[in-house]
């Protein structure tokens, strides 16, 4: 019998670019970068999940509005049953507000490219389109 595999993992984050780095967090128990983000919760739009996401991980207070919407990454998920993709809405955001780390969030790092051997695989496809538009090194 051939199993279906599950939809994508719907989630947003922001791009926090300054001096040709990008926002990463770690979350608490884990080892690995991530952008600051979640998933889009029923009846949310990416932008909304984005802007709450960023309050609840980095306190960045932002509107929906605010915020630029860059690219979408899809990839496998990391973290979940295998086969579960992740469909990521990565949005850009200028702001001179600097973040701070919540209680979800253990670390603040600002990456660049010689840093996706510590992301999973969306971070790391990430890093590579920023770096691809000139954004970060």
């Amino acid at each position: 019998m051939i199993q279906t595999p599950p939809p994508p993992l719907d989630v947003a984050a922001i791009a926090l670019v300054r001096d040709r780095r990008v926002l990463m967090v770690t979350a608490r128990g884990r080892d690995v970068h991530y952008m600051p983000g979640g998933k889009v919760d029923a009846g949310e739009t990416p932008a909304e999940a984005a802007a709450r996401e960023a309050f609840e991980e980095v306190r960045l207070a932002l509107e929906p509005s605010d915020l630029t919407e860059l690219f979408v990454v899809e990839t496998l998920a990391h973290g979940q049953a295998e086969g579960r993709m992740v469909r990521m809405t990565v949005f850009g955001i200028d702001t001179t507000e600097q973040p701070h780390p919540s209680s979800e969030v253990s670390a603040l790092h600002w990456c660049d490219t010689r840093d996706a051997d510590r992301c999973p695989p969306a971070g790391r496809e990430v890093l590579r389109l920023l770096a691809a538009a000139g954004a970060i090194d």
